[in-house]
């Protein structure tokens, strides 16, 4: 028997318009959330974010946007709590917190305030499929679907509830995504079986990687 989570990632401040790593369309993703989780059935939503306490060379004055970036999601600030158009109380089943002390893009990175990962804390509630939304696209969306998948999960990102930093990113991601087996929902050439899967998504659903994120 099957049970399904679904995955927030990142939906913060920090990631959204006006935070200080803005990713465009972050704002609309975080005020589709509430109305996805409240037409669609799963058995546990959880949430993760980015929580720096001292991540060491992730933050820098002269960031390469590869593996080093600007101050962002620092614990104690503005920047690190959920965007307001995101009810988290929606993701009332966990929220992992990522990142203190390292640079932590999967959510299977993260941890509840008791110690709980999230890889075991899907496991203790049988959890067997997941579906991935959340920011960014191209970097901790693909990192969490791609360690879902390779835990063993049965991996779904829905493409038209994220968003992304750049085209040639978000491509890479999508390609590294497929190439670990996660199904991707929401491109072109999805199939309409893919589509019923993810449950009734808008008609927007079908969209090219040129409609997710900035470009």
């Amino acid at each position: 028997m099957s049970a399904k989570a679904l995955i927030v990632v990142d939906v913060q401040n920090d990631f959204c318009e006006g935070g200080a790593l803005a990713v465009d369309g972050g704002a609309a993703v975080a005020a589709a959330v509430n109305d996805f989780v409240n037409s669609h059935e799963y058995d546990a939503v959880v949430a993760t974010r980015d929580f720096h306490i001292d991540p060491g060379a992730h933050f820098s004055e002269t960031p390469d946007f590869v593996d080093s970036w600007p101050v962002h999601c620092v614990v104690g600030t503005a920047g690190a709590e959920f965007h307001p158009a995101f009810d988290a109380s929606v993701a009332g089943s966990a929220i992992f917190s990522k990142g203190a002390y390292s640079a932590a893009y999967s959510g299977f990175e993260g941890a509840t305030e008791d110690g709980t990962t999230l890889e075991d804390w899907l496991r203790a509630h049988e959890i067997t499929d997941v579906d991935v939304i959340g920011i960014a696209t191209d970097h901790c969306v693909k990192a969490t679907a791609v360690d879902a998948a390779r835990a063993g999960f049965a991996t779904t990102v829905l493409l038209p509830f994220t968003a992304g930093v750049s085209t040639a990113t978000i491509e890479s991601a999508l390609v590294q995504m497929q190439e670990a087996g996660v199904q991707l929902i929401g491109r072109d050439e999805a199939s309409s079986e893919e589509d019923s899967n993810a449950g009734e998504l808008p008609r927007e659903s079908s969209v090219d990687v040129s409609d997710v994120g900035i470009h």
